[in-house]
């Protein structure tokens, strides 16, 4: 890496973090409990945060202090020793996948020297995602779904019948899941897990060209500081459905709430991003008990370098 501040060993560090959060989120798959399979992931995380020589700030995580007892936006981790690093997290991004035993659940974090991520607030973000390799502004919130597809498919010489775009599946989502269809693009509906979504853009295996659609802003600034990683674009916008929100938004610092974020204003430090998997997925496996051993998948990826590393560990059971 570049820098002495995200060094490698403090990515090393991260991955060990992300793993042990899957691993005690795995204890509740398809055990249909949402927030003991979340509460067993926070816990596990925590305490291995404070394994780590840093003063980690949490930026994104669990919400305000009165809201969760751990890992609350604010809240100190770390040795209190190192660099000051601020962190985004989500101890499990699919607690409704774990709890039924779907694809694509995760341990997700990303960190970032001190001030270096969004500190976006908890509503919601109109997101627009693509992969790299293309030029910069060739989708747009501004533009419609379907004119951003052909924009895209132009862009990569393909036909738009060959283009596949993620969305959750939500009824908010109903007029874009209608223009992406009415251009004749195909369409990858997801009932949870935004942050996977877009990730999924990263790599070509996937087959998913595009992510578009509303999700939680915390989940943004996690998966922009994936995208940084490898080169990639994402826009994001915050939306507000009531005064309250807007208030949560103005103790962030954010006054202009009309206000298109770009990849680099998410993420604007450098970045390390690390996600485990919890249960199998499109792009990592999920935890699996074999042989009196645990074995976790972790992407890892870092800006600095470019990096994108897969990490498979095996721990005694």
């Amino acid at each position: 890496m570049k820098n002495n501040v995200l060094t490698p060993g403090l990515a090393d560090a991260m991955v060990r973090v992300t793993e042990l959060a899957a691993i005690a989120a795995s204890a509740e798959v398809g055990r249909g409990d949402e927030k003991k399979a979340d509460a067993a992931a926070v816990d596990a995380m925590r305490s291995a945060f404070n394994e780590v020589e840093f003063r980690g700030r949490v930026v994104i995580g669990e919400g305000e202090r009165d809201e969760a007892p751990m890992l609350y936006i604010g809240e100190e981790v770390g040795t209190g020793k190192g660099p000051e690093i601020d962190i985004a997290l989500d101890p499990l991004e699919g607690t409704t996948l774990t709890a039924k035993a779907m694809a694509n659940a995760l341990a997700v974090l990303a960190i970032a020297p001190r001030g270096g991520l969004l500190y976006a607030p908890d509503t919601y973000m109109d997101k627009i995602a693509i992969g790299p390799g293309y030029a910069e502004g060739l989708v747009s919130l501004d533009a419609t779904p379907a004119e951003n597809i052909k924009a895209l498919a132009k862009a990569a010489g393909r036909k738009i019948a060959d283009m596949t775009v993620c969305v959750l599946d939500r009824p908010r989502h109903e007029d874009i899941i209608e223009s992406l269809r009415s251009a004749g693009a195909r369409i990858a509906l997801i009932t949870d897990g935004d942050v996977a979504g877009v990730i999924a853009t990263t790599n070509s295996l996937t087959g998913i060209d595009m992510y578009v659609g509303s999700g939680g802003a915390p989940e943004g600034v996690l998966a922009a500081a994936a995208l940084k990683c490898v080169g990639g674009q994402m826009f994001g916008r915050l939306v507000f459905r009531n005064d309250d929100e807007k208030k949560r938004a103005a103790k962030t610092g954010i006054s202009d709430f009309g206000k298109t974020y770009s990849l680099n204003e998410l993420a604007s430090g450098d970045t390390v991003f690390c996600a485990t998997g919890v249960t199998n997925g499109t792009m990592l496996n999920g935890v699996l008990y074999k042989d009196a051993r645990v074995h976790t998948h972790t992407l890892v990826m870092t800006s600095t370098d470019g990096m994108v590393r897969y990490v498979r560990s095996a721990r005694k059971v």
